[in-house]
């Protein structure tokens, strides 16, 4: 039986006016099956270039569409989690700022959601200056027992491309506030608590990388933030004190590398590159 479903999009200062507008054309006006609802975050304060996109994407939306406004920028967990508390529909697809989903994306994903799925998510595809500067895909675990032993050392799905239910994700207290692997945090208690998932292997959605994509997986503040994953993923018992240790030795050491190695390992380990 079909459900009406939201869409939850954040955006902050950084974003981009334009990559915005095709963002949300992409996820409402190009869907084969458009969601029922919109819910933009505003992450704190944004300027004018953003505020005039949102004013006339809520004139022309076929969609009704809502705008939570943050007073200060709380980052992505909070965020979202603000703004799962303002959608009126349990079934929720995610889409970023700068992503553009795929036609067929929410028509794929939304049945699997109705058929009694958690969580579900997709492979997508990385562009580079505009969506047919396709450069490579990432193709995640598709079927729960894999998911769920792959998530012990890495994110079992590609966050951008998710559809979920909000009553299942805040039975497990929501995004919780774990800077830049708090989509990771949320995932492992999900499967640890019984969700039901699954992925496809078919790329719905292009995730753009910019210039400093491999130097925002890298720093001390992510080391930090690695360090506190694997903490938590340890105490609620979904590692054990080897995987843990090798987590901290393998993740939190590829947080350190310089950006051009981190780049190669990635390429290696996640990467199919197309051209």
């Amino acid at each position: 039986m079909a459900e009406p479903f939201s869409l939850l999009l954040p955006y902050y200062a950084n974003d981009t006016g334009e990559y915005l507008d095709r963002s949300l054309r992409s996820a409402v006006q190009e869907q084969s099956r458009p969601p029922d609802e919109v819910v933009l975050v505003q992450d704190g304060p944004v300027g004018d270039d953003l505020r005039a996109v949102v004013a006339r994407f809520r004139a022309s939306s076929p969609v009704p569409v809502t705008v939570v406004d943050l007073q200060q920028n709380l980052g992505l967990g909070r965020a979202l989690d603000a703004g799962l508390a303002a959608c009126r529909y349990d079934v929720v697809a995610r889409q970023d700022a700068d992503d553009i989903s795929l036609p067929q994306r929410f028509a794929t994903l939304v049945p699997l959601i109705e058929a009694g799925g958690d969580l579900v998510g997709s492979g997508l595809l990385e562009f580079g200056t505009d969506e047919t500067d396709v450069v490579g895909q990432r193709t995640p675990p598709t079927d729960p027992a894999t998911i769920a032993r792959y998530a012990r050392f890495h994110s079992p799905f590609n966050h951008p491309s998710v559809v979920y239910r909000r009553s299942a994700v805040q039975a497990v207290g929501g995004y919780e506030d774990l800077p830049l692997l708090e989509d990771y945090w949320l995932f492992v208690r999900m499967i640890h608590h019984g969700a039901r998932v699954r992925n496809v292997a078919e790329p719905l959605i292009h995730y753009r990388v910019g210039a400093g994509a491999f130097a925002r997986r890298g720093g001390t503040r992510l080391l930090r933030s690695e360090i506190e994953l694997q903490r938590r993923m340890r105490r609620l018992g979904f590692t054990t004190t080897a995987e843990c240790a090798r987590n901290l030795l393998v993740r939190g050491g590829y947080r350190l590398v310089p950006e051009t190695v981190r780049r190669q390992a990635y390429r290696r380990r996640f990467h199919t590159r197309l051209r």
